[in-house]
């Protein structure tokens, strides 16, 4: 184990996958751009050669076509997004052919095809350039979708979404580039499917996606100075997500709070709240809570981008009023 930032542990994971096995490739735009990859693919054309580092044209459709018929021929394609708003110009091929063929055939023939889509929220980028739409791809049958949050995971999940023999979309948020952490060195994948307890705690369950995963500890130690004990879950994968184990924690604590970095309607968080809703009523001491982003196009002020994309406080202070709720309700019983 040695200490990675999150950046570095994608690049890592590309570069042993690539050297491990023949038919993996890397394809899509700015590939050789820091300003596009954050660093996370620094000098792997060196490393490997333009035969399979494939910088291509802004042409996301085609691009993205031609790695599925890649996949369907057996090889193991990767494909770039720099900006996970343009995957939208792909969701053809990846939605009515990569995530149905394995279905359509009978799981005679699959489309081993990972898609990788980076968040580039903030900085001013406005409405067009900084949209988290994982809750899109959570809906549709046939693929897998995973949101790393730790250095480790985005090594992990990238390894394991290369490795399964479904189309996996596969979603990084640039604002946990420089975060650090310890990292296997070698091919440690993380199961997809399966969330992650980073905090035990008895009087409230933060259940967090990506970058919200880290507000949501850090959310989890304000409220610890105002005696609330927080469990802290990272989901890690949203397609399947793990409830088991959030019906686990909701169960001891009876009051949860779903953190998600995109939109509130129809999102993640909803789909969350709704089976938690379904599955643990009786266990409920409080309905659960939500915080998402408003159901707004991301502003380009920066004032604005500062109360528009909701964090750790907003996490505390909604936890802090339901575990207050609790505390009179329990008073009066």
């Amino acid at each position: 184990m040695r200490t990675l930032t999150y950046g570095e542990a994608i690049r890592e994971a590309h570069a042993q996958l690539l050297a491990r096995d023949s038919r993996v490739f890397l394809t899509g735009q700015g590939l050789r751009s820091p300003w596009y990859a954050g660093g996370s693919l620094d000098h792997l054309d060196r490393d490997f050669g333009s035969d399979r580092i494939l910088d291509s044209p802004v042409s996301e459709n085609s691009v993205t076509g031609m790695a599925i018929g890649a996949a369907l021929a057996g090889m193991r394609p990767i494909v770039f997004h720099p900006r996970m708003d343009f995957m939208l110009l792909a969701a053809d091929p990846l939605i009515n052919q990569a995530a149905n063929w394995s279905y359509l055939f009978n799981g005679r023939a699959g489309v081993p095809l990972v898609i990788r889509g980076v968040i580039n929220r903030g900085g001013s980028q406005g409405a067009q350039h900084s949209q988290a739409l994982h809750a899109m791809f959570m809906h549709i049958p046939g693929l897998k979708l995973v949101m790393p949050a730790t250095p480790a995971d985005a090594k992990g999940l990238l390894i394991a979404a290369v490795e399964d023999p479904n189309p996996g979309v596969y979603i990084d948020d640039r604002w946990l580039y420089a975060e650090t952490g310890l990292v296997p060195e070698g091919m440690a994948a993380t199961p997809i499917g399966k969330a992650r307890v980073t905090r035990r705690g008895s009087d409230v369950t933060i259940i967090a996606i990506s970058w919200m995963a880290l507000q949501a500890l850090k959310a989890a130690a304000e409220l610890a100075s105002d005696g609330i004990d927080a469990e802290v879950i990272d989901l890690r994968s949203l397609k399947p997500w793990d409830c088991d184990a959030v019906l686990e924690s909701v169960r001891k604590t009876g009051a949860t709070v779903v953190a998600d970095g995109g939109w509130r309607t129809a999102g993640a968080s909803a789909e969350i709240a709704a089976t938690i809703s379904e599955e643990a009523f009786h266990d409920l001491r409080e309905p659960v809570s939500r915080v998402a982003l408003p159901d707004v196009p991301a502003p380009v002020s920066q004032v604005e981008e500062a109360a528009y994309y909701p964090g750790a406080t907003d996490i505390a202070r909604t936890a802090r009023s339901i575990t207050k709720l609790n505390a009179v309700r329990r008073a009066f019983a």
